[in-house]
């Protein structure tokens, strides 16, 4: 007999919510409970490996749909055992939490926890059959039957150590999407020591994808595996640039003159300035290319274009000559129609 945790009420949800409102609700509670805001607090790190196990389940489609087989009249604390026409299943565990930030990631052992719950165990650890007898081996989550004890053993490893990786998210600049970079980070390991590592990040990243750093997740006393911790990219707003796709989009001022007669001009791009030529008659808007001086592909064998849109500016002022040439435009205009 186990107590029976409310995953809904932990997450201050109703059992009708959305993928969406789970996944708000969760991150406003790992906000409001994380450790590293409530260092007086010693019940800190149990709520919020409570929080995370809640989330483990509600967030995935097949554990909430299991889960929400009990019924809905438990009661928080309840004892609870699984009932005998509990149907047989296994899971693999992977990436509890999402916290950090790309300079800090504080909390990332108490924010994954690395271990599981009693009633967590009971119902996702082992594969339960007819009577509610474990259909694996106890204590090794993925057994499935046939096996050799070497492979139920190396499932159960396997398992365990998906059980400790955690992710973070980290934020990159276009720069460093293109050329790569090396970033030192704090990392809030169990217990509350902070340490530092050094990550690689290669070049070609891109928003959403992950960068695994092996052996820097959370670990579990008397479990000899490490979990991996997974970078998840963001990208920083760019004051200049703006991606799509593989392509950098860049956008170049040129006065009404070089619009009118063309000309060259200097332009940006990441391995510095070069100059290009505005052709005559150019629109407000053109788009002019530069192959290969936008992002590297994710394979890096190759990289997009520089996109680089005009825009006619009208000038505010203007000296006395200009003013003079600009009037003597405007009667040629005039003329001529």
């Amino acid at each position: 007999m186990v107590a029976y945790k409310d995953y809904y009420q932990i997450l201050g949800v109703t059992r009708t919510a959305s993928d969406q409102e789970i996944k708000t609700a969760y991150r406003k509670m790992a906000r409001k409970y994380h450790p590293d805001t409530n260092k007086n607090d010693p019940t800190a790190e149990d709520r919020i490996k409570e929080i995370n196990e809640a989330y483990e389940v509600l967030k995935d489609q097949d554990k909430r749909k299991k889960y929400d087989q009990l019924g809905k009249n438990w009661k928080d604390g309840d004892q609870f055992k699984p009932p005998p026409d509990y149907s047989g299943f296994s899971f693999d565990f992977g990436n509890m939490g999402n916290a950090g930030n790309s300079g800090n990631m504080g909390g990332m052992g108490g924010m994954g926890g690395g271990s599981f719950s009693d009633f967590f165990e009971a119902i996702f650890g082992q594969s339960f059959g007819a009577g509610g007898q474990p259909g694996g081996r106890p204590g090794q989550p993925g057994a499935r039957p046939g096996q050799s004890s070497a492979a139920q053993a190396a499932g159960a490893a396997a398992a365990r150590k998906r059980s400790l990786d955690q992710e973070a998210e980290i934020d990159l600049v276009v720069e460093e999407l293109a050329q790569g970079a090396r970033r030192t980070l704090q990392v809030t390991v169990p217990g509350g020591k902070t340490k530092t590592i050094e990550v690689k990040i290669p070049k070609g990243m891109r928003a959403g994808k992950k960068v695994r750093v092996p052996g820097e997740g959370a670990t579990m006393p008397g479990v000899t595996e490490k979990g991996d911790l997974y970078l998840r990219i963001k990208v920083k707003p760019h004051k200049y640039y703006t991606i799509d796709g593989d392509n950098l989009v860049v956008e170049l001022s040129i006065s009404p003159a070089q619009a009118v007669v063309g000309g060259e001009v200097s332009v940006s791009t990441i391995e510095g300035p070069v100059t290009i030529k505005v052709p005559a008659g150019t629109q407000s808007g053109r788009m002019l290319r530069l192959k290969g001086k936008g992002l590297p592909t994710t394979d890096q064998k190759s990289a997009g274009d520089l996109m680089v849109r005009t825009k006619i500016v009208i000038p505010t002022t203007l000296s006395d000559k200009e003013r003079e040439l600009y009037e003597q435009l405007a009667k040629l205009e005039k003329q001529s129609k």
